[in-house]
């Protein structure tokens, strides 16, 4: 049985392995090291952390200056406050003369759980990747983030990584995993339906290919882990070998996973599409499972979602 470990802790954890290989490696983080796991990097490597305190235009403006100086800051925060709070410094310091600054935003999306609407961001995909010069990625596991990590920071220019709170099955063995930014994994082959997911929602869509193919539908399933830039050749691949694509994200519908999809299939390769994510509205206090279920972000929903799309090919 796979283990469940939330991706902000692979995060915390690659960050002590990668200050010990490389000494530019520095950290910033505004006031919740606790909860972002830069902790244990701030404990063994005082001098190269700063607590920006509950600042966070403060914090990516001293990422920038710092990633000119030849440094590779991660600045870290809850993904509401990187996104939102802090946009404009994102985009006028760091993007806009595209600095080599790593924004790792933690609890992001409806499963920050009790803490309630105000501390789901649902939106932060989407306004990251209207950026230009950003790269946005969304690990789906434990050993996708730290592959994401170490991919970031030897990625030279503004990268965007969205992680979790809630700890969730580990889909890869780490001895054999490749990750390339841009590209997409085929997690399982299939030719009825292609259910392109990221994040969390990648494990939600191998529970449902695995419910589909017990009832003879072959479902391809693919892990977006990079929204921004997205893979169109993966993209263009399913959608003409399948005919039928299902987005599934922990997000918004609008300007995620699924309208990056949307706008590929509309350029380059027309196909059915169901966008499975949070409708037009805001999340609300509950446990991630109970949250996540009242959402409509199960694998059930994702398997009804296939048949009903396949039906109309």
């Amino acid at each position: 049985m796979a283990k469940n470990i939330a991706t902000r802790e692979a995060y915390g954890k690659t960050l002590v392995e990668l200050g010990e290989k490389n000494k530019n490696i520095v950290v910033l983080d505004a006031d919740l090291s606790k909860s972002t796991k830069t902790a244990e990097f701030g404990e063994k490597y005082p001098e190269r952390f700063i607590n920006m305190g509950i600042a966070e235009g403060d914090l990516m403006t001293t990422a920038a200056g710092l990633s000119t100086c030849g440094k590779i800051p991660f600045a870290s925060t809850f993904a509401m406050f990187a996104a939102g709070r802090a946009f404009e410094q994102i985009r006028n310091s760091i993007c806009y003369p595209k600095l080599n600054v790593k924004i790792a935003a933690t609890h992001a999306g409806l499963t920050v759980g009790e803490d309630g609407a105000t501390h789901q961001p649902i939106e932060d995909i989407s306004i990251m990747r209207s950026i230009p010069n950003m790269t946005v990625i969304s690990p789906s596991d434990a050993v996708e983030t730290r592959a994401a990590i170490l991919a970031a920071a030897e990625y030279k220019g503004p990268v965007y990584i969205r992680l979790g709170r809630l700890a969730v099955p580990v889909l890869y063995n780490e001895e054999d995993f490749k990750f390339e930014i841009g590209k997409a994994i085929t997690l399982k082959k299939g030719k009825d339906v292609t259910i392109i997911a990221t994040g969390i929602m990648v494990s939600k869509a191998m529970e449902a290919a695995e419910t589909l193919k017990a009832e003879g539908i072959d479902a391809r399933v693919l892990d977006i882990h990079t929204i921004k830039p997205i893979d169109k050749e993966a993209i263009i691949k399913a959608a003409k070998e399948t005919g039928a694509i299902i987005t599934a994200e922990e997000h918004s519908i609008i300007g995620g996973l699924g309208s990056a999809v949307a706008e590929v299939l509309c350029e380059e390769c027309q196909a059915k599409l169901k966008r499975v994510g949070v409708m037009d509205t805001f999340g609300q206090s509950g446990k991630p499972d109970e949250l996540l279920k009242l959402y409509g972000l199960t694998s059930d929903r994702l398997v009804e979602e296939a048949k009903s799309i396949i039906s109309k090919k």
